[in-house]
């Protein structure tokens, strides 16, 4: 996709040496070679490039009236042409300059046909000819980009046709970052389904056992279970901060506690200067549970799971380790790479390491160190420095 937007990008630059640019009042500051024909290219070039800049982030949003409002005037005067305007499937979006009343219905022609319409300039009025391009994202057709002026030369079609080429390739980038957000929204959705039963069923019991014989600790557990869900239910953001993390682990932690009793034990050791460091919402509490989870095994009914947060320069280091029974490496492999919309695929193992890698990269997944009846060690990396996820 962005290859394709590169492209046509290229190829817009070149045809605007021969078009617009000539007719682009925006210039960069004189170079020694301005006078020569490359400096011209270059100065060409360059205003290309810079006015494309100026339209891209808007067109990155999508196609609506607010984007199209903020690209039209940048599209004009990349063309360089009387007026521009920019329409949807079925309205006219945003325009700029003196168009005429012909917009609507020169658009529809153009949706119909699927393809590029040239309308010849009549003898009246200053914008009377047109040049009508289709939008189109992964090869459906969204609206169209037309451009009117008093003469529709040879170069303004091939030059209206690569813009719309170029517009057509940021809408569709704009649809890919759409794309993932929706796949981020369906993780959480799944991660939060699985933590939701199990841990609420058992939580509450914990809680109800307390009710009669210690009042006062089944307040003190109702509280620390309503923070919790107060956090791990709540519409989810891309980040959250590192501390608000480790105070939902330690709310989770306080409750399985009670449920277990003396036989689990855990400790959190933080190095307090990585504590506002920006991590992806819920990447550590699945860690947790599955630690208690595979923990819990095979030493008696008793384990301890220990959360060990370290300052290593740019990033924060995290392990999260336990000392029950282990399991085989191959089948802690099968657990990263199971769907993480599965029930029972890792307690949300799987969901946290897709997240990460999705979001800072491969080099940031998880990584297991495990063996049987050696316990298990999850660690996981993140930059100081918040990366954009969508």
């Amino acid at each position: 996709m962005l290859t394709t937007a590169c492209v046509a990008l290229s190829s817009l630059t070149f045809l605007l040496l021969g078009y617009g640019v000539a007719r682009v009042p925006w210039r960069r500051p004189a170079s020694p070679e301005r006078g020569s024909e490359k400096g011209r290219a270059d100065d060409a070039t360059f205003t290309a490039l810079h006015i494309a800049a100026m339209a891209a982030p808007a067109l990155r949003a999508g196609l609506d009236r607010d984007s199209a409002r903020k690209a039209v005037r940048h599209l004009r005067t990349l063309l360089g042409t009387d007026a521009v305007a920019i329409t949807s499937m079925d309205a006219a979006l945003a325009w700029e300059g003196p168009c005429t009343d012909d917009v609507l219905t020169y658009a529809r022609a153009t949706l119909a046909a699927g393809r590029a319409q040239v309308y010849p300039g009549k003898p009246q009025g200053p914008a009377s000819g047109a040049v009508v391009v289709p939008l189109t994202v992964d090869g459906t057709v969204v609206g169209t980009l037309a451009a009117f002026d008093a003469e529709v030369s040879a170069a303004l079609v091939r030059t209206v046709t690569e813009v719309g080429r170029w517009v057509s390739g940021q809408l569709e980038l704009a649809e890919l970052d759409a794309s993932r957000r929706r796949a981020l929204e369906a993780e959480m959705r799944a991660l939060r389904a699985q933590i939701s039963p199990h841990f609420v069923y058992n939580a509450l019991t914990t809680i109800a056992s307390f009710v009669r014989t210690n009042p006062k600790r089944a307040r003190e557990l109702l509280l620390d279970f309503a923070d919790f869900s107060r956090y791990a239910l709540r519409r989810a953001h891309d980040f959250t901060t590192l501390a608000d993390e480790l105070t939902c682990v330690d709310r989770y932690l306080l409750l399985e506690r009670a449920r277990f009793g003396d036989k689990l034990r855990f400790s959190m050791q933080v190095a307090p200067e990585v504590l506002p460091v920006p991590v992806p919402f819920l990447c550590l509490q699945p860690l947790v549970e599955n630690a208690i989870k595979h923990g819990m095994r095979g030493r008696g009914g008793g384990g301890e799971v220990r959360v060990v947060v370290r300052d290593a320069g740019p990033e924060a280091h995290i392990t999260v380790e336990d000392d029950g029974a282990g399991m085989d490496p191959e089948c802690a492999r099968r657990m990263l790479d199971d769907d993480p919309a599965r029930e029972g695929s890792g307690i949300g193992l799987a969901n946290v390491d897709l997240r990460m890698r999705q979001i800072y990269g491969d080099g940031y997944g998880l990584v297991v160190e495990t063996a049987l009846g050696a316990g298990t060690k999850v660690r996981l990396r993140v930059p100081k420095t918040q990366l954009s996820s969508l």
